[in-house]
């Protein structure tokens, strides 16, 4: 009895695992993708953690069975779902790759910090502008034919601005860095000449720039002088997520973004067909022939215009501080002179020539150009939205304009009271010479009247003169009659 309850036992745990325990297909690679019997338990796991061999128990028969076709099938999906899954990973991982490249180039701040210490990112790569004053004035018509002649479309984007200004483009083409030796495309360009003598430039090589103003150009200029030819330069960074611009330190912040109302302007304006006349508008002027331009594009050249007129004002102004202090180098030895008690000996044509300079100098900056006015006369026509008063302005305080057309001024009512001492010593100096001649006309005729009373008194004294044998006559014929 002992030995069938012990054989009773021995069968029952035998039983009792097989239907328990499902040994695991080394034919699947990947276990977790295999058939799971749903009664599985933790005396399965322990035995998997076992590993036990595959014909351990009589029971795996049955699972035997059944086994071919199950690794046919788990080999068809190991060789099929990986590949797929994994060029569908390489896929993803790539455009994941890019797309975050992307979004931290575009996340990236231009602009960092806030208030006085915002600074512009350095990392990020900034384009040039630049201003050169290279002429008293321009006769603009005869600028626009030199440009047309040399390839250039006076106002492509139509902006309707001429004679004010003068806007021309310059083609894209390919730069080589001299540090890399790489080529890359420098972009379209902006030229923009102004009346006052002065042309700036957006995304121009110093090259092309160069050879518009010391080639081109110089046929239409007035009083031109290549040779004290003034640069300022500045950057700028385009910025597609602003509507607006502004300037931080000495860079430009460009904004090219459209704006709501821009666009909604711009669709309200757009002709039905391909005869459509100009519109009011300036900033959407189209012509029958010409399709419309965007009107953002047309918002972005109207703020390089701002900006370039007022880099063309403080070139202007650089022209007359150097003029000026050309007039105090010639003039600097007068007040040395005066406190040393000596006499000031300048002629006459160097006073009249020292005169006339500073009255140049003082017409151009306060008479004959729109140096002192607080906004130039072509920006009245546009809307107040547009903020192209605020953008002269910015240009204006980064680059100390007001501040240094005070300091000019003052400095001209210094160099006023030399040109007075000096046209005070000219007064003087022309009495002094009307003084003697005075005195030389009275010497001479007082040597006159002297020598007219010798004269008579040598005929008085001599007996065979005229008047003794006269008075001779007289005495005897006055005797005769007596």
């Amino acid at each position: 009895m002992a030995s069938r309850a012990q054989t009773w036992i021995a069968f029952h745990s035998v039983v009792k695992r097989s239907l328990t325990t499902v040994t695991p297909t080394r034919s699947c690679p990947r276990p977790s993708q295999t058939f799971h019997h749903p009664h599985q338990t933790l005396a399965s796991k322990a035995t998997q953690a076992r590993k036990l061999p595959r014909n351990h128990f009589t029971s795996n028969r049955l699972v035997q069975q059944d086994a071919p076709n199950e690794s046919a099938r788990a080999d068809k999906a190991a060789q099929a779902k990986p590949t797929k899954r994994k060029a569908a990973r390489t896929q993803a991982s790539s455009n994941s790759l890019r797309r975050v490249a992307v979004e931290a180039q575009r996340s990236r701040k231009v602009v960092k910090g806030s208030g006085k210490r915002a600074y512009v990112d350095p990392a990020i790569e900034t384009k040039d502008v630049t201003a050169y004053c290279a002429a008293e004035t321009y006769n603009i018509h005869v600028a626009r034919d030199v440009l047309r002649r040399e390839g250039y479309e006076p106002d492509p984007l139509h902006t309707d601005l001429f004679p004010q200004v003068l806007h021309v483009q310059t083609p894209n083409f390919l730069v080589s860095n001299e540090a890399t030796g790489e080529q890359k495309a420098q972009g379209l360009g902006d030229v923009f000449v102004f009346p006052s003598g002065s042309v700036v430039t957006w995304n121009v090589t110093e090259k092309l720039a160069h050879t518009i103003v010391e080639r081109i150009l110089p046929k239409a200029a007035d009083k031109g002088h290549l040779d004290k030819l003034e640069v300022e330069d500045m950057e700028y960074v385009e910025e597609p997520t602003r509507e607006h611009s502004k300037i931080v330190g000495d860079t430009i912040i460009l904004g090219t973004k459209a704006s709501s109302s821009s666009t909604s302007s711009s669709n309200s304006n757009a002709p039905h067909d391909s005869t459509t006349a100009s519109t009011s508008d300036p900033t959407t002027s189209t012509t029958a022939d010409d399709a419309p331009q965007p009107r953002h594009e047309i918002d972005t050249i109207l703020a390089k215009i701002a900006f370039s007129s007022a880099l063309a004002r403080s070139t202007k102004l650089a022209v007359l501080e150097e003029m000026l202090s050309t007039y105090f180098s010639t003039t600097r030895s007068i007040p040395t002179t005066l406190s040393a008690g000596s006499r000031l000996r300048y002629s006459r044509a160097f006073i009249l020539q020292k005169t006339g300079e500073l009255l140049h100098i003082r017409a151009q900056l306060n008479l004959y150009s729109e140096l002192t006015d607080s906004l130039p006369d072509l920006f009245w026509d546009y809307r107040t939205e547009m903020g192209l008063e605020g953008y002269y302005e910015q240009v204006g305080r980064a680059l100390d304009v007001g501040v240094r057309i005070k300091v000019l001024n003052e400095r001209m009512d210094y160099a006023s009271e030399i040109a007075a001492v000096l046209r005070e010593r000219l007064s003087e100096r022309h009495s002094t010479e009307l003084e003697w001649l005075i005195i030389a006309l009275i010497s001479i005729e007082v040597g006159f009247e002297i020598r007219r009373l010798w004269r008579e008194g040598e005929e008085r004294r001599d007996a065979e003169s005229t008047e003794a044998l006269m008075r001779r006559y007289l005495k005897k014929e006055l005797g005769k009659e007596s």
